[in-house]
């Protein structure tokens, strides 16, 4: 199988195609003839080497990749759940492996879409992000009817998520924020948000606004302005760190004077050992996404250009999803 290797920890230029032996799944498993496979701003970071001395983070040479969309290649002992040749969508399985023609994913990490007409390429760009971001919602934030969310970041690849799955858990109201140079695009974006506005003035924009549950994936400046615009008893998630100010720290004094609550959210961490949230999740996804909620732009690259990708995701200048394909294009 053709495959893209991190060949070591460092630049885009590590990013190499290789011929690798092609995989049979095990127990519990089934393989996927891989068609795409989402590029995330997490997989610059694994291989940039952030994470390199993090317990159970790859180390070269590693495939980078966390969620796949295709058709089931074949089937390990004992599963009985799929059939050869449906198409699947499957959610990260240790952060690596999806750039490349053949994928091994555990069967509780992936949903059928067969019967739904939901483009592979939109499938692998939300549907996982929107399973974590419906575990994330309920299981961490546990939104309620009629609340309202805030959430930063709002074109991010996991961010883009979490309105869809909001407003089908009765959201009422859902704000996002981006970067001044992304406005543009995400006023013009499909996705369900209210409203959308510049992160650089939330404080002005929103004032006198409050919100019972924050999503924040960029961190820095951004969160600790968030504290001023919850609602006693309401919850900010910590959801990933795009900003890169990996020093930026909250007066943890702010919690108990405002009556708040601030929890991390990392999938990786969270959903192994909370397993009966994932097909939930994932059906929810489906769901969602099927019903137009998860309308994002995605452009489609061939397996070959990963580097490129990576090389755009430094950027920060992607207003969508970056998807690599094994078919010609």
């Amino acid at each position: 199988m053709r495959a893209v290797q991190a060949t070591a920890f460092g630049t885009p230029d590590v990013l190499q195609l290789s011929e690798l032996p092609d995989l049979l799944p095990g127990p519990g498993e089934i393989s996927i003839d891989v068609t795409h496979a989402a590029v995330g701003l997490i997989d610059v970071f694994v291989r940039q080497g952030l994470y390199r001395d993090v317990p159970g983070m790859p180390q070269p040479a590693f495939i980078p990749g966390l969620e796949v969309t295709g058709t089931v290649r074949a089937l390990g002992a004992g599963v009985t759940e799929f059939r050869v040749g449906e198409r699947v969508v499957s959610m990260s399985r240790g952060g690596t492996g999806g750039y490349a023609e053949i994928y091994l994913a555990a069967t509780t990490s992936v949903v059928s879409i067969e019967g739904f007409s939901i483009d592979p390429a939109l499938a692998v760009s939300v549907i996982p992000n929107a399973a974590m971001a419906h575990a994330a919602l309920t299981a961490v934030a546990h939104l309620a009817a009629g609340e309202r969310v805030l959430v930063h970041g709002a074109l991010g690849g996991f961010a883009a998520a979490f309105p869809g799955i909001a407003k089908t858990l009765g959201a009422a109201e859902v704000v996002g924020t981006v970067r001044a140079s992304k406005l543009d695009a995400a006023q013009a974006s499909s996705l369900p948000y209210d409203r959308i506005i510049d992160s650089a003035r939330i404080l002005d924009e929103l004032a006198g606004e409050k919100f019972d549950v924050i999503i924040d994936a960029v961190g820095g400046e951004v969160r600790t302005a968030s504290l001023d615009l919850l609602n006693p008893g309401g919850r900010i998630i910590l959801a990933g760190n795009a900003s890169e100010q990996w020093n930026h720290s909250l007066d943890s004094n702010q919690l108990w004077l405002r009556s708040i609550t601030v929890s991390g959210f990392n999938s990786g961490a969270y959903l192994p050992t909370h397993p009966h949230l994932i097909r939930p999740a994932l059906e929810a996804a489906r769901e969602a996404v099927a019903a137009g909620l998860g309308d994002v732009e995605v452009e489609v690259l061939p397996l070959s250009a990963a580097a490129e990708a990576h090389r755009r995701m430094e950027s920060r200048e992607v207003a969508g999803r970056l998807v690599l394909s094994t078919l010609p294009l």
